[in-house]
Order: C-alpha cells, then sequence, then structure tokens
C-alpha cells in the first residue's frame, strides 16, 4: 500500500467486495452478510483505514448532502430548525446545503438546481410552487416541513390543531368576547390550519367566529403593525388575540404596553411556537410548545432512512397548550 493513507477502493481490493460494501460496513450498517462484514472489518483494522465522507458518497453514487429550503433565515424558528436538521444530518455524515428564498422571483430554478446536487431535500411548506415541487419530486426524495405532502415522499408537520383548544381556553375558561386572529393564511400551511382551528372553537360554541384575521407577516415587527390595526382603529378593541406565532404575539405585546394598555387585563394575548422568550417576558406568554427541532430532526431522518421507497405520508408531531400570565392564567393554571 506504501506509505500513503489507504483508500476505499484499497480495502474493498483486499477485502474482495465492492466499494459500496465497504462504505456501507464502515458505517455500521446491518444490511451486509456477517461473513462479508467481518471480512471487511479485519482488512479496515489491518490497515487502519479511516472512511473519507467524498470517498463514500462517490462509492454509494451520492452527493454525500441533503438540502434545507426554507422563505428565510430570520427569527429563532428557523434558527432551530436548521440546528434540528444538522445535528442529525451528522448523524449519517451528510452535509447540509441551506437555501434561504427570500420569496425570490427564481426560487423555484434555484430550487430545482440544487435538487440536482443533493440525495434528498427538506421543503418547508410555500417555499415552491406546485409545479417545482413536482419536478424536485421526480429527482430525489422530499419531504415538506409545515406543508401538506403533495406529490412528495413524506409530510412532517406540528399538530396545529390544538388553537381549537387554545381559543376555547380563552372564550369559555376566561370569558373573553371579542377575539381576533394575528397572522397571513395564504401561503402558509401552518398559519391556515392555526386560522381554522380557531375558527372552529367558535363553531363549536355556536359563536360567530371573526369572518378575517388580520393580516401580517410573521416576525416581530409584524405584531407592532397588528397592533395599529387593532389598537389604532375606530372600532371596538378585541380584550383577546390568538396570534400565528410567538413573534408576532411578543410585537403586539409589546405594542400594547407602549401604548400603556395592561396584559391581559386590557388585552389578552398568545402565541404559538413556545420559543425562549416567551416565558422571559412580563407577563410571560401563553403559547403552544412546538417541537421545532423535533419537526427537522423528524424530516432529516426520514431522507437518510434508505431501508423503503414506499411514501411515507403525514407526520405529525405533538404539540402542548402552555398557559401563563398573558391569558389571564395564574401560575400557569386555569382562568
Amino acid at each position: 500500500m506504501g506509505n500513503g493513507r489507504v483508500t476505499l477502493r484499497q480495502v474493498a481490493e483486499l477485502a474482495g467486495v465492492s466499494p459500496a460494501t465497504v462504505s456501507r460496513v464502515s458505517r455500521g450498517s446491518t444490511t451486509v452478510d456477517p461473513q462479508l462484514r467481518d471480512r471487511v472489518l479485519r482488512v479496515i483494522e489491518e490497515h487502519g483505514y479511516r472512511p473519507s465522507h467524498f470517498g463514500r458518497a462517490l462509492a454509494e453514487r451520492r452527493h454525500g448532502a441533503l438540502g434545507l429550503v426554507f422563505p428565510g433565515l430570520a427569527g429563532p424558528y428557523f434558527s432551530e430548525l436548521i440546528q434540528g436538521f444538522e445535528v442529525q444530518a451528522m448523524e449519517t455524515g451528510d452535509s447540509v446545503l441551506v437555501l434561504a428564498s427570500h420569496l425570490r422571483p427564481d426560487t423555484d430554478a434555484t430550487v430545482i438546481d440544487l435538487a440536482g446536487r443533493v440525495d434528498g431535500m427538506a421543503i418547508h411548506g410555500g417555499t415552491v410552487s406546485d409545479e417545482a415541487l413536482e419536478q424536485v419530486c421526480s429527482q430525489v426524495r422530499v419531504v415538506m416541513m409545515a406543508g401538506d405532502v403533495g406529490p412528495a415522499y413524506a409530510s412532517v408537520r406540528a399538530d396545529n390543531g390544538i388553537v381549537e383548544q387554545l381559543t376555547r381556553h380563552l372564550l369559555v375558561d376566561h370569558g373573553y368576547r371579542r377575539l381576533a386572529f394575528v397572522g397571513t393564511p395564504d401561503g402558509s400551511p401552518d398559519v391556515t390550519t392555526r386560522w381554522d382551528a380557531f375558527r372552529a372553537a367558535f363553531r363549536d360554541l355556536r359563536r360567530e367566529p371573526p369572518t378575517a384575521p388580520v393580516r401580517v407577516g410573521l416576525q416581530q415587527s409584524d405584531g407592532a403593525i397588528a397592533a395599529r390595526e387593532l389598537l389604532d382603529g375606530e372600532g371596538p378593541r378585541p380584550d383577546a388575540v390568538v396570534c400565528a406565532n410567538d413573534e408576532t404575539a411578543l410585537g403586539l405585546m409589546l405594542s400594547a404596553l407602549g401604548r400603556g394598555l395592561s396584559v391581559p387585563e386590557d388585552l389578552a394575548i398568545t402565541g404559538f411556537d413556545d420559543l425562549a422568550m416567551a416565558s422571559l417576558v412580563h407577563p410571560p406568554l401563553t403559547t403552544v410548545h412546538h417541537p421545532i427541532r423535533e419537526l427537522a430532526t423528524a424530516a432529516a431522518r426520514l431522507l437518510a432512512d434508505r431501508s423503503t421507497d414506499e411514501p411515507v405520508g403525514d407526520v405529525l408531531i405533538g404539540t402542548e397548550l402552555v398557559l401563563r400570565g398573558s391569558c389571564g392564567c395564574r401560575n400557569g393554571g386555569g382562568g
């Protein structure tokens, strides 16, 4: 072998197996015949072979990379997604190529190009067109995050229906009557489901639901924009607001406090995600615990698992209501 480092192909020649078999054995795969595995392991031990990420990818005709596509990089939500996805990808030795579209007009073409450089792709709902998604799914395995499964291999999403429980808590346990929903359902499957669950609570109680949400984005600054419509208008002010996520809820809360209002005495506010800041503000924010990292980890695991090609369909990640002071609860309990 000379004085250089032994290569994957040299190990394969010495063991009398294919390079792909050496790669699978070095990853601890259980799909290799035990006798072949023992033979390869002896050669690996004798020659001190250390697998190369790129050599393994070449041997298996893989790129050794997974794609992660979502609308933007701003805010803690997407930071949590990236971290959860990368940690899982590291376990399978895959690198991660991150694409934040920022709603650019060339997003579809960019995502299709990325599909040619990865072995699988996780795409956040509402990021690409249906036509582009069809094309990408014909090239690589795709897992949708927070979106409809459509032609993809699987969809991983949070249980957004819990917003119905949250809304009932505000209406029944606290007796609030004038509720508003903050968030734009258009283009966001998550927000759409939360808006539907919000309205379902009214219907179940035989009450007339609001006809439209306050349509804003999902960043903290959008909460301030919602405050202008909800708090500065001529109509009656709501006594409780269900926000599509924590960032808008925190923006709305800061704006309400800045106007001299008390939370929750003058305005109850709730969010969704249970970000770190939700428990640190005063009053602490009532919200829904959304295991964001778990969602991303599940997506990466589905992309890496090649034990079957049968579509998985929808994978639902459980959520939990977190009652705090911003809705009027005391010590995390009821009203």
